[in-house]
């Protein structure tokens, strides 16, 4: 039988993608049917979403046709995953406050399922002080977050808040789909972020890390079932969904952290980490003066991905590092995976003028013992959901031949 998903279409603009979205899931053999909120009929028509999906739309929760025939209670048993997209501030809102009083409202909470939403709004909608609260209790709740990106809007304006593309939304509903419990009974240990390294009270050494692609990966390695711990620099990021979140700040607190996470099946270093701290931290503020310039004494960090390759029976499995370069990109990945010791490098291009830091795509190279595999440009979330794939494929495969 074909895995269906039920699919909440709210008012937005963006519900002119979900035709596409709907076409796209049943390209990769997944049912959907689709719930139609009336603010969202004046975006797309049920005719338009009846014909893609080949099924009934739903609309009217005092139906006498429809609640006889198949209620809210029946939607939200039928469905393996529900998913509202595009998620407006106001269901996101309505979801959180468990109200009941419409056919998707009322689905929504009677449904015994697992929740993706696909959040679409204006920028300043989005980043509304409500709104975030709203998203940080759904996730909480284990609600799992497709996007929202950061581009132009119908409104001319342009920022976060956009929905995630049709393909994007499509490959999280697949891989979830697919791969549910298959990393289940496995802990990972995911890194994210920069660190910050101090240089006095007000000042410090960092990089340019959004932390997007490591939260992706976490968030993608738990919906496959892994008790997944995610130790992240200073970020601006939810939490992800479903995972264990530690905090730091600098690179020797990242690495304590992830000692104390030991022992787990799969380490993922996806944080960029400053190689460097400041000698001696000055405990008041450097202020400016007429001599110039002020010297900086720099020592080494510790290397985390170099230490957990080196954890001796206490190294996990799998152990996969990141190589963030701006030239020779796979020469220096290949010499970075010989000099760590670890099992396989993520590399990818930083170059300003590619996006990759701070951006919603990523084009990356898995370097294994095996060789190079060049993966196409895909948005982080996809780059998480494949990773996660890879990992779980490994340990299939490692399981099999103990068997």
């Amino acid at each position: 039988m074909k895995p269906r998903v039920l699919i909440i279409v709210s008012g937005g603009i963006a519900a002119y993608k979900m035709p596409d979205v709907i076409r796209r899931l049943g390209d990769a053999g997944i049912k959907a049917r689709c719930i139609l909120t009336r603010a969202g009929a004046e975006f797309v028509t049920p005719l338009t979403l009846g014909a893609v999906s080949g099924d009934t739309v739903y609309q009217d929760l005092f139906s006498l046709t429809d609640e006889a025939a198949m209620g809210h209670i029946q939607l939200s048993r039928d469905a393996d995953l529900v998913l509202v997209a595009p998620a407006t501030a106001n269901i996101l809102a309505r979801m959180v406050q468990g109200v009941a009083d419409d056919l998707a409202s009322t689905t929504l909470s009677a449904t015994d399922k697992p929740v993706m939403v696909a959040p679409a709004m204006n920028v300043k909608m989005w980043e509304n002080a409500a709104t975030q609260a709203n998203m940080a209790e759904l996730r909480r709740r284990g609600v799992a977050v497709i996007g929202p990106d950061h581009g132009a809007m119908a409104c001319n304006e342009e920022g976060e808040g956009r929905m995630s593309a049709p393909d994007a939304i499509v490959a999280v509903v697949a891989g979830y789909l697919a791969n549910k419990g298959r990393l289940a009974g496995r802990r990972v240990l995911v890194t994210s972020g920069p660190t910050h390294e101090p240089i006095d009270p007000v000042r410090y050494l960092a990089n340019r890390s959004s932390g997007k692609q490591g939260h992706a990966i976490a968030e993608a390695l738990a919906r496959f079932g892994a008790e997944t711990t995610l130790v992240t620099g200073p970020v601006h990021l939810p939490d992800p969904s479903g995972v264990t979140v530690v905090r730091v700040e600098t690179a020797r607190e990242m690495l304590a952290a992830c000692e104390a996470a030991l022992p787990v099946d799969a380490a993922v270093c996806a944080a960029a980490v400053a190689d460097w701290r400041i000698d001696e931290v000055s405990k008041s503020k450097i202020k400016k003066t007429n001599d110039g310039a002020p010297g900086l004494t720099l020592t080494e960090n510790p290397d985390i991905l170099a230490t957990l390759s080196a954890a001796g029976n206490r190294r996990p499995s799998l152990v996969i590092g990141f190589a963030a370069e701006t030239d020779a990109i796979i020469d220096h990945a290949h010499a970075k995976r010989e000099k760590k010791g670890c099992d396989w490098i993520v590399a990818n291009d930083v170059s300003p003028e590619t996006g990759t830091f701070g951006g919603d795509a990523n084009t990356v190279h898995l370097i294994t013992a095996d060789g190079v595999e060049d993966w196409p440009t895909l948005s982080k979330a996809q780059v998480g959901e494949s990773l996660a794939d890879r990992i779980a494929t490994y340990f299939d495969t490692h399981k099999e031949a103990a068997e």
